[in-house]
């Protein structure tokens, strides 16, 4: 089992940038593909990024698609989420998930972190 805990989050004001972090704890980060979902007030939590076990693939909602990027160092167990001209739509309380065997289902999640685009 992994646990995911995530941190960078913050406000940033609109067009501005941000990183958030997802360090990986008990199990080593290679063995999932990673994800980064969203939820904000009174919304469905919503997938954001996703990239694959070994980082040479990646999947982006297409209303973040050019704006944010994912990536991840196995060898830190810590997965990224740079996210560049942001909106404040973006506003949300960002989470990663891990994944095993599918990057479409996602077995463990962290506690999210609040990202907050003033406009």
């Amino acid at each position: 089992q992994v646990q995911l805990v995530e941190s960078g989050g913050g406000l940033v004001q609109a067009g501005g940038s941000l990183r958030v972090s997802c360090v990986a704890s008990g199990r080593t980060l290679s063995s999932y593909a990673m994800g980064w979902f969203r939820q904000a007030p009174g919304k469905e939590r919503e997938f954001v990024a996703a990239i694959s076990w070994s980082g040479g693939s990646t999947r982006y909602a297409e209303s973040v698609k050019g704006r944010f990027t994912i990536s991840r160092d196995n060898a830190k167990n810590t997965v990224y989420l740079q996210m560049n001209s942001l909106k404040p739509e973006d506003t949300a309380v960002y989470y990663c998930a891990a994944a095993r065997s599918s990057w479409d289902e996602y077995e463990y999640w962290g506690q999210g972190t609040q990202v907050t685009v003033s406009s």
